[in-house]
């Protein structure tokens, strides 16, 4: 096997160095082939195949004896959840702020520069080890004598680490996240009474899970730990993966803690895989609520599914923010995130997320009072139908407004922008907004135009109409991050105005900007691909 590593962050800024051989190995063929799955996929949806549960795997849904194993120590109760990239001053004030775990995270909420990556981990090991402690602007920093328990999120299999090479290829950023923490961290979890926990994103087919639970045996063995003491939760955030639910349950089932309605990521894949669908456009994302016909659906089956198996089933993302200078306005937004998490603790939910610490006392105020036990597992919901049919029912009520279309851009650049610059978390209109949001947008505007969506007032939604507003919301964007550079504001501009033109979007936009970080982190040519 070879591995290089390629970057600028050596105290030399020169780049280091270290090569094995260059033969490709089994696993990487592999998982290449397993990364041409999507692609396979998505051109029999598009000539009209439809969505439908595997038929390969009727037995595993069928049979009710299975289950996956018991909460592993510090997951037995996880009614609040807080998430956030892994910036030193945010572990310690997530860890702090009450809520049972903290999901820290390389993926959606973290633009993963080479610095990024390599400092949350540093992060991550000293409040591991309770030694984060530190001092900024003349406050000091501490962590609790009880902090939350530490789940990771790895980047998803779709990303690469361009800066770190192995058998001459882009190694995969979901290994490089996992196998730095999980070496340096596994066993001094253990030994504190946890476990190296795990959320596991963008996930579309059970094979994926299999190939994760590989690697946890893999890596188990190597550092000679019991296989079973990794858990992982997998965020249901794709179309696909919905119909495949049993499935990645099965797959994990000895290192499974459940499954998480990755609602933001889902409505982005919805639209997505279903881009050649013109009965699949949606109305202003705004519109797209967890009660309209195709998430209620999503919601009600993950919850069966998870509870049939006897584990937690994870509620979504309340991204609001405090509204500190309008007493009536926050009022009104926590009154919203109050009505969605009882909405979830009441479908029977074992948990929730929130992005700000803030938000924690209300989310955890609705559990205590609904959910008196650790967790929902008794309910079983077998009042619960759902088929194929179900998921995809895009009855949704609403209109694509202006003010909509407006929404999008305004979001779609802020965000990418900022990204650019190495912040993948920004605050945006008073919610806390990572890349699932910014794909929304994206992919929103870019099915408008391709389907010529009319606005409420007739106007039909042209590439032309679009980009005119992009270049007139576009100077607007330093209000909303003031930090913005102009090159990274041009580049933006330009790639969105592309891809609302394309035949058919951008799998990631992650992917398709991660260049300019690898240009940015002195990462070879070769591995820097196109920026566009």
């Amino acid at each position: 096997m070879g591995v290089k590593v390629h970057s600028n962050l050596a105290a030399d800024n020169k780049a280091r160095s270290i090569i094995l051989t260059d033969d490709a190995s089994p696993f990487s063929l592999l998982f290449t082939a397993l990364l041409n799955l999507p692609d396979k996929a998505q051109r029999r949806w598009d000539s009209g195949t439809p969505f439908d549960f595997p038929p390969e795997t009727a037995h595993i849904r069928a049979e009710a004896s299975w289950q996956c194993a018991p909460p592993a120590p510090g997951l037995e109760d996880r009614r609040v959840e807080i998430t956030g990239p892994t910036d030193r001053k945010m572990v310690i004030n997530a860890l702090n702020c009450g809520a049972k775990t903290f999901m820290a995270d390389f993926e959606d909420s973290s633009a993963p520069t080479f610095s990024n990556l390599v400092s949350g981990q540093l992060n991550l090991r000293d409040a591991i080890r309770r030694e984060i402690d530190f001092e900024s602007g003349g406050k000091s920093y501490k962590l609790s004598k009880n902090p939350s328990v530490l789940i990771v999120r790895p980047r998803g299999w779709h990303l690469d680490e361009p800066r770190v090479t192995v058998d001459n290829a882009a190694m995969s950023g979901s290994l490089f996240d996992f196998g730095l923490y999980f070496y340096h961290n596994a066993k001094e979890l253990v030994k504190r009474g946890s476990g190296p926990y795990f959320y596991l994103p963008k996930m579309e087919h059970y094979l994926e899970a299999r190939l994760w639970n590989d690697v946890f045996n893999f890596s188990q063995s190597y550092i000679g730990m019991a296989h079973g003491t990794i858990r992982a939760t997998v965020l249901i955030e794709t179309l696909p993966a919905v119909f495949n639910m049993e499935e990645i349950l099965f797959e994990l089932r000895t290192h499974s803690s459940g499954l998480n309605c990755g609602r933001w990521d889902y409505i982005f894949s919805f639209i997505k895989k279903r881009r050649a669908d013109r009965s699949a456009v949606l109305p202003d994302r705004k519109d797209v609520t967890m009660t309209v016909p195709f998430m209620d659906s999503y919601v009600r089956l993950l919850i069966q599914t998870c509870h049939r198996r006897k584990v937690a089933a994870m509620g979504g993302m309340a991204a609001q923010i405090p509204i500190k200078d309008d007493p009536k306005a926050n009022d009104a937004v926590m009154e919203k995130v109050r009505q969605d998490k009882l909405r979830e603790v009441l479908a029977g939910h074992d948990g929730t997320w929130i992005a700000h610490p803030l938000i924690n006392k209300i989310a955890l105020e609705v559990f205590d009072e609904h959910m008196l036990g650790p967790n929902q597992y008794h309910i079983r919901r077998e009042d619960v139908k759902v088929a194929a049919a179900d998921l995809l029912n895009t009855c949704v009520p609403g209109k694509i407004t202006d003010e909509g279309v407006r929404s999008n851009i305004s979001t779609s650049l802020s965000y990418t922008a900022a990204w650019i610059d190495g912040n993948g978390c920004i605050p945006l209109n008073y919610l806390m907004e990572d890349a699932a949001t910014a794909e929304i947008t994206r992919v929103q505007l870019w099915q408008w135009v391709k389907y010529s969506s009319r606005l409420d007032s007739g106007q039909y939604i042209t590439a032309e109409y679009v980009e005119k507003l992009i270049d007139e919301m576009a100077p607007g964007v330093k209000k909303l991050y003031p930090r913005v550079k102009e090159d990274n504001l041009k580049v933006v501009v330009e790639y969105l105005k592309g891809q609302i033109k394309k035949e058919w979007p951008s799998e990631f936009l992650t992917s398709d900007l991660m260049p300019y970080l690898a240009i940015a982190d002195g990462a070879e040519p070769k591995w820097q691909k196109s920026a566009l």
